[in-house]
């Protein structure tokens, strides 16, 4: 099929180059013409405009925003061609998803929500996954180019359920995090270098392929940023939202929130969420510093 790619962003740009590096037929428009330019060694084609990608057979979006979804796929729509198919892979909300949705059923173009877990790192790594939502028939269609960007895809039904899906997994992402934070704080309160209970965690069966990503982090305190406090935030607003929605109490997702909410208050915003940890290191009276102790993270 021929591709056409919206958003050459630090996820955008990976996802992109897998499937130019796959020997796909893929057309990139970015914002920002030169960010997408390296794809061309790829064997990919940087277009100027977006309506040069409304003849392709699957358009695939990953920008930032809601409001730039709306943006960018009105311009795409904006002439006479359309495409067959948008997925569209970026974290938006339940009402924004079906907006769309309705948007391009109206245009007679397929639609399918397909958010993603992993960053750029993962991409990588070829550890990326999608969840799935919409017409059966669009996911096998698009599957094939799902799979190419990661380790595999997951049809969870029709509509937006795959947005429920993301908004559960970021919430368990917030959760886990400041448990993680508070087990790794108390483990040296009491004694313990930072690497060597990571190391006991991420061999025990309690630990998972994020533990050991976030190790590195949590024991060498560089918190180059993957995911910021404040977009956590959001997806955690999303939860409760959720939860209040469909009447599911959240009390975990609650405090945790809080707890997020004070380390932004502190002006703790710019890098990675992981400096969770040093909030609670501070509040458990705890001065702690890089170990400078060379740790996988599991993705290579």
């Amino acid at each position: 099929m021929k591709l056409g790619w919206i958003g050459a962003g630090r996820m955008g740009y990976e996802m992109a180059a897998r499937l130019a590096k796959g020997g796909c037929d893929i057309s990139v428009w970015n914002r920002t013409k030169s960010k997408a330019e390296p794809l061309e060694k790829h064997g990919a084609r940087v277009v100027d405009k977006l309506t040069e990608l409304a003849g392709k057979d699957i358009v695939f979006v990953m920008v930032s925003t809601w409001d730039d979804v709306k943006e960018v796929v009105g311009k795409l729509l904006s002439g006479s061609a359309k495409p067959r198919m948008v997925v569209e892979c970026s974290s938006i909300s339940l009402e924004g998803s079906s907006e769309l949705r309705s948007l391009l059923k109206s245009k007679g173009v397929e639609y399918l929500a397909a958010p993603v877990s992993g960053n750029a790192k993962v991409i990588k790594a070829g550890k990326l996954t999608f969840v799935v939502s919409g017409p059966k028939a669009a996911y096998e269609a698009a599957r094939p180019y799902l799979d190419m960007m990661g380790s595999g895809s997951s049809y969870v039904g029709e509509g937006e359920l795959s947005r429920i899906a993301k908004i559960c997994h970021n919430v368990m992402l917030g959760v886990v995090i400041q448990n993680l934070c508070e087990i790794t704080v108390l483990a040296e309160k009491a004694g313990m270098p930072r690497h060597a209970f990571l190391d006991f965690l991420n061999k025990s069966v309690m630990g998972s392929m994020f533990t050991r990503y976030k190790a590195p982090a949590l024991v060498n305190l560089d918190f180059h940023v993957t995911f910021t406090p404040k977009l956590l935030r959001k997806d955690l607003d999303l939860g409760l939202e959720a939860g209040r929605r469909f009447e599911v109490p959240m009390p975990l997702t609650s405090l945790t929130r809080d707890l997020l909410q004070q380390m932004i208050g502190r002006g703790m915003t710019e890098e990675d969420f992981s400096t969770l940890l040093l909030m609670q290191a501070a509040s458990s009276g705890l001065s702690i510093k890089p170990e400078n102790v060379k740790v996988g993270d599991g993705l290579s």
